[in-house]
């Protein structure tokens, strides 16, 4: 059973950084597109990051160019998102996706169960 579990989601105040990090078990993902999302209150699911199989490659939606990076360990079948200078419009709860076919926001076949962030002003 394939399973991806979130962590490091938590309270910060604007400006502050957090690390998310997203294990996987139950098969590997070093052969995938590994990416992040969120969904803030009474909005739709977003796209915030994807990174390669090899992790040579990344792209981020435009919101958080700049202020968030996205890295993965192969070794652990884990991913990681670092967000620096985090806004309030930062609050959302991000979600951990898996075995996507290509760089960005496009089909990804697992998802965890997401881990919230909230961002104070």
């Amino acid at each position: 059973q394939v399973q991806l579990v979130e962590s490091g989601g938590g309270l910060v105040q604007a400006g502050g950084s957090l690390r998310l990090s997203c294990a996987a078990s139950g098969r590997t993902f070093i052969y995938s597109v590994m990416g992040w999302f969120r969904q803030a209150p009474g909005k739709e699911r977003e796209f915030v990051a994807s990174i390669s199989r090899s992790g040579g490659s990344t792209n981020y939606a435009d919101s958080v160019k700049g202020r968030f990076s996205i890295s993965r360990d192969n070794a652990k079948n884990t991913v990681y998102l670092q967000m620096n200078s985090l806004k309030p419009e930062d609050t959302a709860v991000y979600y951990c996706a898996a075995d996507g076919k290509r760089l960005g926001p496009y089909q990804y076949d697992y998802w965890g169960q997401g881990t919230q962030v909230t961002v104070s002003s």
